[in-house]
């Protein structure tokens, strides 16, 4: 809230008060007192989470406070993101169209907070999720720093996020997410591979963001198929250009699996997979979002199609024995996946050129060293693919 007044000490001079709850004390006790919604939502996204998903630091700090203060989250991100979009349209013509542009981010990245919890795919999570998508179009239209494209498979369309490397690229990558977080969730990365002469298309695949929401794109037991058409979209798009594959989360378990089966990926990237997506069923909220990717309440249809997702799977479209350049990325302190699972999937990984970077503190995906893991992952794909 932003109020306006006159400063007593004289006429002329204007204050101007912007009203925030602050950072608010998390106690054991006073998040018990929430809604069980709340607390999971808590739970699952950390400050580090949330700004690894595009969130400024200060819409984290007051996100948080008002669901710690009673508010549901979806309607506490809704609140902010409105509060937002008021500055962005308050900064519209000249040199504020800087100014609006940030705040456009800023709207799209808490509108998409904001659907988080949800587990099924109500009209309502739609509409959110298409108007995040447009707020964060304006602001890529503003910029024309990259372009919504629309990707045709042999079943129903894939929408991405194409962030072309200014002056030129010497190569391509498809990044991708997994259950919740996906493309402009992780365009950070992209934009990093940009930096560095890598086209980065970041895409939503099957049963994820838009290509989901918008084109009921499910995932299925072809989903290989689905991502065999982005890499032909790239191909067609830049002749030559050797192409890697981010997988974020259990998006690295889909990289892998892809890259075993398509010697068209040049580079690989796992941060976060897993070996087997399926050991994840159970009664879980994490694992009901992986039945809904599916389209579908039929927890048997959704493991055969998660199933489908081999990464330890021998190379079977491969001329070269070597396998292909594997880079996995952990975190010492990643609560879902142990060290001793990502130590398992790196000696099982069907290739010969292969290492691993472990952040001793890291969480999942490493949103705790956002701009670090960047970095890391950006840099290798360049030695590997402009070699």
């Amino acid at each position: 809230m932003e109020t306006t007044s006159l400063d007593s000490s004289t006429q002329s001079a204007r204050v101007t008060l912007r009203q925030f709850h602050g950072r608010v004390a998390e106690s054991e006790e006073g998040i018990a007192r929430l809604s069980v919604e709340s607390q999971a939502a808590l739970r699952q996204f950390s400050l580090e989470r949330l700004m690894g998903y595009g969130l400024a630091y200060a819409d984290v700090i007051e996100l948080r406070a008002r669901v710690l203060e009673g508010e549901e989250w979806e309607a506490a991100a809704r609140t902010l993101a409105e509060i937002a979009l008021k500055q962005a349209n308050a900064a519209s013509t000249g040199p504020a169209l800087t100014t609006r542009i940030h705040y456009l981010r800023r709207a799209s990245a808490l509108l998409r907070m904001s659907q988080m919890m949800m587990l099924v795919d109500t009209a309502e999570r739609r509409s959110i999720f298409a108007r995040a998508a447009t707020i964060y179009g304006e602001a890529a239209k503003l910029r024309s720093d990259r372009q919504r494209v629309l990707i045709e498979t042999a079943s129903r369309p894939l929408v991405g996020w194409l962030i072309p490397a200014p002056g030129g690229a010497v190569a391509s990558a498809i990044v991708i997410g997994g259950v919740e977080g996906w493309a402009m969730d992780f365009d950070s990365l992209g934009d990093a591979l940009a930096a560095r002469g890598i086209d980065a298309l970041m895409l939503d695949g099957p049963g994820q963001g838009e290509s989901r929401f918008d084109h009921n794109h499910y995932l299925s037991v072809h989903w290989s198929d689905a991502y065999r058409s982005a890499i032909d979209f790239l191909e067609r798009r830049s002749s030559g250009h050797r192409i890697g594959f981010i997988g974020n989360s259990i998006g690295g378990s889909f990289a892998m699996a892809l890259a075993s089966i398509d010697e068209r990926v040049s580079a690989c990237v796992c941060n976060g997979g897993v070996i087997k997506p399926t050991l994840a069923q159970g009664k879980t909220t994490f694992f009901a979002k992986m039945v809904a990717a599916c389209g579908t309440d039929n927890e048997e249809g959704a493991l055969e199609a998660w199933g489908a997702v081999d990464p330890i799977a021998p190379p079977i479209a491969r001329t070269s024995g070597g396998g292909y350049p594997l880079l996995m990325v952990h975190g010492g302190k990643d609560p879902m996946i142990p060290t001793a699972a990502s130590d398992m999937l790196l000696s099982a990984a069907p290739t010969d050129d292969k290492e691993m970077v472990v952040f001793s503190d890291g969480d999942h995906c490493i949103y705790n060293h956002r701009d670090d893991r960047d970095a890391l992952i950006a840099d290798w794909v360049r030695s590997r693919l402009a070699s």
